[in-house]
């Protein structure tokens, strides 16, 4: 059977969308911050993916809002001499904890991640970090990539399908058993240090709190960081909110996000270390305005 053609005005849109993404990529910063950080301290981040946000998740909390380009497709979206030239023009004086790959969407979908993490390595005598969302831990090259990072944090925000698909909406039909299993094959295979990350959007019932400790078990992370929104969803895509330096936000630009008390966190947090015997993390929040909420580390 013959591929069905695509209407002439469909490809010249799609041609002329991708001319003006790669426009906007040559003049894209894909260094931002240092971002002040609860878990990391001083992170300066790095954005593979470019000013169109894209990744094979679109989660309700996200701070970008609705992701427009969702995709489980790797491919070069900034290219790595501009990340080079970028770091090169990095004031070397400015203090830093950690660098974190992370920024307009999911890192591993960027196919040239491992030299990017190689750059990053060569101009900075810092920490690198990697946050994913793991929906992509079973290509054997994603996994090659994220060796050389000093840590991946890895997104487990659901114990069910069902979670799965409120909470995070993955772009493909994604099963939480089989996140499961690629994360714990990356666990053996990965000698940096691993964490488990999860966004705690209301308080959990004893059953799934247990659940999760169960899967916690199997996966036996370096460290479980339980985490809540630190920053309002926007409604319109703004770049800046990569980082916390974002402008003053009028109440009709982003959407406010609850967070669970200090208890609920320090709880849960005690179980898993009491259960697991696994160090457990979390924010303790000083402040409820969604616009300027503070945060400071249990460690």
């Amino acid at each position: 059977m013959k591929p069905i053609a695509q209407p002439l005005e469909l490809r010249q849109l799609r041609q002329f969308t991708t001319t003006i993404t790669m426009s906007l990529t040559d003049c894209f910063d894909p260094i931002y911050g240092p971002v002040k950080s609860w878990r990391f301290g001083r992170s300066l981040g790095i954005d593979p993916i470019g000013p169109l946000a894209t990744c094979s998740f679109n989660c309700i909390y996200c701070q970008l809002g609705n992701i427009p380009r969702r995709t489980i497709q790797r491919q070069i979206f900034v290219k790595t001499d501009q990340i080079q030239q970028a770091l090169e023009n990095w004031d070397p004086l400015v203090s830093l904890d950690v660098v974190t790959f992370s920024g307009s969407g999911e890192p591993t979908l960027a196919l040239n991640l491992g030299e990017i993490i190689a750059c990053t390595k060569e101009y900075l005598d810092v920490p690198v970090v990697v946050l994913t969302n793991g929906s992509l831990l079973g290509n054997r090259a994603v996994r090659a990539d994220l060796k050389s990072a000093d840590q991946v944090v890895v997104k487990l925000d659901a114990i069910s399908d069902q979670q799965l698909q409120n909470v995070n909406r993955p772009v493909t039909d994604i099963s939480i058993t089989s996140i499961i299993d690629d994360i714990i094959q990356f666990s053996e295979e990965y000698s940096g240090e691993l964490a488990i990350q999860t966004m705690l959007l209301a308080p959990w019932s004893s059953e799934n709190r247990a659940h999760y400790i169960e899967l916690i078990q199997e996966i036996f992370p370096d460290e479980v960081q339980l985490n809540v929104p630190s920053r309002p969803r926007m409604l319109t895509h703004q770049l800046e909110a990569r980082g916390n330096n974002t402008r003053a936000l009028e109440s009709h630009e982003f959407q406010k996000l609850n967070c669970v008390s200090t208890k609920t966190l320090r709880d849960f947090a005690t179980q898993i270390e009491t259960y697991v015997g696994i160090s457990t993390s979390y924010p303790i929040i000083k402040t409820q305005n969604p616009r300027s909420r503070e945060f400071y580390s249990k460690n």
